[in-house]
């Protein structure tokens, strides 16, 4: 299909980044698997490669681009690769908003040229123990120092991606009791040093997908936290996460449709090759049906996220529109993996490739940065139902 979404730079980009995953993850991405996380070194070269430093602004050492296209095209080509950069996505795609949103100029000089370089990688702790979707039920607490230098973090987080290789975590806490007309009340957000003291990350969880992504529990005992490392108001980080909420879904509605693209892929180069009864899979007609279907949804997706990309990039994006762009791009994934494993035969379930990794990781974009269910309650209620 004919797309409008990419220029000529974004497809100069796209060659750099097919060649970088081709010499510097592909032979390696195994040994990755099975250690279940991407050494923290690699997050260097994409410091270097100038990865993170895209939407930075110039004066902090970035390329100064205001523009989720680029983000895009990596989701695209590490699909198609049937690779992952680890937890690099929530650094640029939940940590850096938060930053260039809520930082001071003070901050931004101390913390974006380190995040640029990747040396400084930044993760986002939002998810406690037993409130999941419930952001206003966390219990974690920050409490003001009694002379006002530091606040003292107390509590605990889980499914926090990148938990295990990051030096700065946003850390999401109570500062003040919830208001009886309002239990959102009272979050603060923090931007934490890894290193400081009652500081702690618990196990690397063993998820079914996403398995080079690390994702930790992360424990705060007394945790001294410099008053200057507060990211914008007190009391008010409720209302910046749902700022932010729109292009994490578009993120993931993308990645979903990458994937989806990248199943057909999979198995189109697959039942090309493989025979049975003396003759190719893909001569059978069954084989060719179900590929076209697949192809079909394939299109349909990547216009939804195309159009949600565009209106992401021009600042239109609504809440309502994000969420149906999620729902409708991760169900579309969902339908077409399957299918696209089944023509692979008993193969297709052997994680020695790359369709059995796709099937485990595009399992919790349904999940993940709000359920479909969510989804759709956001998209009824912003038809008035």
């Amino acid at each position: 299909m004919r797309r409008t979404v990419f220029n000529e730079d974004h497809e100069a980009f796209r060659e750099t980044i097919r060649a970088f995953i081709a010499a510097e993850v592909v032979p390696v991405y195994d040994k990755w698997f099975a250690a279940g996380v991407v050494p923290r070194e690699f997050y260097g070269k994409l410091g270097e490669l100038g990865v993170f430093g895209i939407n930075v602004d110039e004066e902090y050492d970035g390329a100064g681009i205001d523009s989720h296209k680029y983000e895009a095209v990596i989701y695209e080509e590490t699909a198609r690769a049937g690779v992952s950069f680890g937890g690099s996505g929530v650094h640029t795609l939940l940590g850096l908003p938060y930053i260039k949103m809520l930082a001071t100029d003070e901050q931004k000089k101390r913390w974006l040229p380190k995040f640029t370089t990747g040396e400084e990688m930044w993760a986002l702790a939002m998810t406690e123990p037993g409130t999941g979707s419930d952001v206003a039920g966390m219990k974690t607490s920050a409490k003001l120092s009694e002379d006002g230098t530091h606040y003292v973090l107390n509590g605990a987080k889980t499914f926090i991606t990148g938990g295990v290789h990051a030096d700065r975590v946003i850390v999401c806490a109570r500062t003040s009791a919830p208001r009886e007309d309002d239990r959102r009340f009272g979050i603060s957000l923090f931007a934490v040093d890894t290193k400081s003291a009652g500081y702690s990350v618990g196990r690397k969880l063993d998820k079914l997908g996403l398995r080079t992504s690390d994702t930790a529990e992360l424990a705060f005992v007394d945790v001294k936290v410099p008053a200057e490392d507060l990211l914008g108001e007190e009391n008010k980080g409720f209302g910046y996460l749902g700022t932010n909420l729109a292009s994490e879904r578009w993120g993931i509605a993308f990645g979903a449709y990458a994937q989806a693209a990248a199943a057909v892929r999979f198995a189109k180069e697959y039942v090309q090759d493989r025979t049975v009864f003396g003759k190719t899979v893909a001569s059978f007609q069954n084989t060719k049906f179900e590929l076209a279907a697949c192809q079909a949804e394939v299109d349909a997706a990547q216009a939804v996220a195309d159009r949600a990309l565009e209106a992401l990039d021009q600042g239109e994006l609504t809440a309502a529109e994000a969420a149906s762009a999620k729902l409708f791009c991760t169900e579309v994934a969902h339908r077409v993996i399957d299918r696209c494993l089944q023509l692979h035969g008993g193969y297709g379930f052997m994680n020695e490739y790359p369709i059995a990794r796709l099937y485990a990781d595009n399992r919790v974009n349904r999940i993940y940065g709000g359920t479909s269910e969510v989804m759709k309650s956001i998209i009824a209620k912003s038809m008035g139902l």
